[in-house]
């Protein structure tokens, strides 16, 4: 986003945000609402990237005025914390925790990363994310309820979901940027040629080594996966 509108380095109060309702305006009723801004502004990050997400595109998107609007999302990051915890509403889970913390973990990594595909702008979005909404604070509640069998204090939980979001996002972020770079096949022969010959000059041992390795299965889905797994299966619960 650009530096319209953009709110001073306190950041969003979340107070202000989500506990005190938008006081009506006096005169005739808008034809458009809160929920109605929010949803145009992520259609059009979904659309165009979130560069594109202006106040002045988004009043144009519903047929406002770009100061009419200021009254529901006063600035930008206001209205980035409404579209992320907009998005936030699809994370649904249905089921209870089954007991088995890392497959449930593991699930709610799942869940993300398909999310986080679905919008593109997401992971660079969180970046900016300090306090979560309602939409993230019901998904937060069945995360923390699904490492309740690690005997982890809370400080620990919240730090477990911090962290697991960020190993997502940074992931889907990488899988976008290489899914759009289309490295043709030229290319791709010649970066193995160079690191061949690299790993043959008795400098690098260790790159030798790892490269006689037998491959692995390169899909997004796999490797996500296995680098899931290894985050995971790892987390101490001490």
């Amino acid at each position: 986003m650009s530096s319209e509108g953009k709110s001073g380095a306190a950041g969003v109060d979340p107070e202000q945000l989500w506990l005190r309702p938008i006081e009506p305006r006096r005169g005739r009723r808008p034809s458009f609402s809160r929920e109605a801004i929010t949803a145009a502004a992520v259609a059009l990050a979904d659309a165009e990237g979130l560069e594109v997400v202006t106040m002045r595109r988004v009043a144009a998107e519903v047929g406002a005025g770009v100061m009419s609007l200021y009254s529901y999302a006063p600035d930008k990051d206001t209205l980035l914390e409404l579209m992320v915890d907009h998005v936030g509403g699809e994370l649904t889970v249905t089921e209870p925790p089954s007991g088995d913390w890392r497959a449930d973990l593991k699930s709610v990594a799942r869940l993300q990363r398909t999310h986080m595909l679905r919008h593109p702008w997401l992971p660079a979005a969180l970046i900016t994310r300090r306090v979560p909404g309602p939409n993230t604070l019901a998904f937060l509640e069945h995360v923390l309820a699904v490492l309740r069998p690690t005997g982890l204090d809370g400080a620990a939980k919240m730090e477990v979901f911090a962290q697991i979001t960020a190993f997502v996002a940074g992931h889907v972020a990488h899988e976008i940027m290489q899914a759009g770079a289309a490295r043709s096949p030229e290319r791709a022969a010649a970066e193995g040629r160079y690191l061949a010959t690299v790993a043959a000059d008795g400098r690098h041992p260790e790159l030798a080594e790892a490269l006689s390795a037998p491959g692995r299965p390169l899909t997004p889905e796999a490797t996500f996966t296995r680098f899931l797994n290894r985050l995971v299966d790892g987390l101490d619960t001490d």
